[in-house]
């Protein structure tokens, strides 16, 4: 079988996507595949990458996989490694012991914090930033380290003024 760009090449990376009942089918050659490589990344949905991750979670048994269920939309934990995809918003809850560690693993937190626009970030920033001083402010004090309570102090205050002016 030619490869489907170049049409010269015997192809030897074969990709099959469904969506949606829809087939596509595509056939390279090494040299395609590597310079479609961006293109072929983005091509891939996301549920393909939670399914591999889901599997990198082995250990639990089949069993359970099955016992796992939305009670919602009756998708079990197994159907959801399968596919990649949740049944309903429902599925968050019912999967969440096994959902909550291959978030983190994925985005490096089980929590979304949003994003921010560009012209607001700094003042949300400067906002996080102060809470997190008094934070460490209030810890001080209870520690007892009133030397590192007072500096922080400072720089809460240092740090209000510059927000007022500015």
């Amino acid at each position: 079988m030619q490869c489907d760009i170049c049409g010269k090449k015997d192809a030897t990376v074969h990709l099959t996507e469904i969506v949606n009942d829809q087939v596509t089918k595509l056939h390279l050659c090494e040299e395609c595949a590597k310079e479609k490589g961006t293109e072929m990344e983005e091509h891939f949905g996301l549920s393909d990458l939670l399914a591999g991750l889901a599997d990198l979670g082995a250990g639990v048994e089949p069993d359970l996989e099955e016992k796992i269920k939305c009670p919602s939309c009756g998708f079990t934990y197994r159907d959801f490694k399968r596919m990649g995809r949740l049944g309903c918003s429902e599925c968050y809850e019912a999967f969440k012991c096994k959902l909550a560690p291959l978030l983190k693993r994925i985005h490096g937190a089980d929590r979304h914090a949003g994003k921010i626009p560009l012209i607001i970030g700094k003042a949300v920033k400067d906002t996080r930033d102060m809470q997190e001083l008094k934070a460490r402010m209030e810890k001080a004090i209870r520690t007892e380290d009133f030397e590192e309570a007072a500096r922080l102090r400072d720089k809460i205050k240092d740090m209000g003024s510059k927000s007022k002016s500015g």
